[in-house]
């Protein structure tokens, strides 16, 4: 039996491998672009597509793996004894399975010792039976030793020879592992993903330039119109905002002095964009599918005509609760130098869901996650 070593050459650098990377990650990139294009230009059809092409294309590779799959299943493993170099317990205890990282000593019958690294669930009641030297029983695919697993209930004959062992531990040059990806690979993958990306842009640009910079000299009416609003808050500031309503989206670009956290400013901003939803179908009227906004810009995406997505009401955002999320996004979070902050709102998951998301000079990001009455209920904070 052919062991591999500590650092196998990658497998996935073959054409056909790399081919099918390039292929998969642009139908990725294609779905999410035709996704927002299609939302952009009220599309329907291009949204369905969007969302059934990866699907199909899924179920095309999966199809087409059925005989790789089957080859492998045909292997017969090979059992052997194994000793634990080491074991760690990476869950909660509360669960009836704990999983643990196991380091072993594998000891084929009729190949030299290798060391392995492996994961598996082990009962809460059996957790104490695994002790670091202790002597198990392990299977694996002669020609995948890297995916090994426990025996748990072994035949008396094995039981027997457990029992009765004594192994030494192999050099730690001899830990075998999964071949990793390769750099053709890789690149294949990046390059397929923003292939994928730009397509779409490209097919519907004549449209999505229409959609965002229609002009009016043509008699038609124009898809964009633009106008401005002097702000009613109690700031001395005499500067104007900025409004840019269409069918598909409306956005909010506030003056100098002015921010989305002053008291007001956020609720007013909203509610001049939902009064001017005049060509969404009535049932979608004061609905969004997202509400984003930083300090200085607020943009809303409209449901396109006939959408079956989750939408949600402006009007029922915590205003009130802004403010103490962002601040307690940029302040307990870790952002070293926090700069800018942006909050999303969206319930494409089926509740209204809030991110603050906080960047810092560093490069640093974290994000807080808050439910629709603005109680914080996720926080992702800066790796130390």
């Amino acid at each position: 039996m052919t062991i591999i070593a500590s650092e196998p050459r990658p497998t996935r650098d073959g054409p056909v491998a790399v081919v099918r990377g390039f292929v998969t990650s642009g139908v990725c990139g294609a779905a999410l672009a035709a996704f927002a294009v299609g939302c952009v230009l009220e599309n329907v059809p291009l949204i369905v597509g969007s969302l059934v092409l990866p699907v199909a294309y899924g179920l095309l590779n999966l199809l087409v793996g059925l005989p790789k799959r089957a080859r492998q299943a045909a292997v017969v493993p090979v059992q052997a004894l194994a000793m634990i170099e080491s074991l760690q317990a990476t869950g909660s205890e509360l669960t009836a399975n704990v999983p643990i990282d196991f380091d072993l000593t594998v000891v084929p019958d009729d190949a030299p010792a290798f060391r392995v690294v492996m994961s598996d669930h082990i009962n809460l009641v059996d957790v104490p039976k695994y002790q670091p030297r202790g002597i198990l029983v392990v299977e694996y695919p002669p020609d995948r030793p890297w995916k090994i697993r426990l025996v748990k209930e072994p035949t008396p004959e094995w039981r027997r020879r457990a029992a009765d062992a004594q192994l030494d531990s192999a050099p730690g040059a001899t830990v075998v592992k999964e071949p990793p990806q390769g750099t053709v690979y890789g690149m294949a993958l990046l390059v397929g993903f923003l292939v994928g990306v730009a397509l779409v842009p490209w097919a519907f640009c004549a449209d999505l330039a229409d959609s965002f910079g229609g002009s009016e000299s043509d008699g038609a009416t124009p898809s964009v119109t633009s106008s401005t609003s002097t702000s009613t808050s109690s700031s001395s500031s005499s500067s104007t905002n900025t409004t840019v309503v269409s069918s598909a989206s409306g956005t909010v670009v506030l003056g100098v002095g002015k921010s989305f956290l002053d008291e007001g400013e956020l609720r007013e901003a909203v509610e001049s964009l939902t009064k001017g939803t005049h060509n969404a179908p009535d049932a979608h009227k004061g609905r969004a599918l997202t509400v984003t906004v930083n300090d200085k810009t607020l943009a809303m995406v409209f449901p396109p005509t006939g959408t079956q997505i989750p939408l949600f009401d402006p009007d029922s955002l915590p205003y009130e609760r802004v403010p103490a999320l962002v601040r307690e996004a940029t302040t307990t979070l870790g952002v070293s130098s926090p700069q800018s902050w942006q909050l999303t709102a969206e319930r494409l998951t089926g509740s209204l869901r809030l991110t603050v998301t906080v960047s810092g000079l560093d490069g640093d990001k974290a994000s807080l996650v808050a439910d629709g009455k603005g109680r914080a209920i996720l926080r992702t904070k800066v790796a130390s």
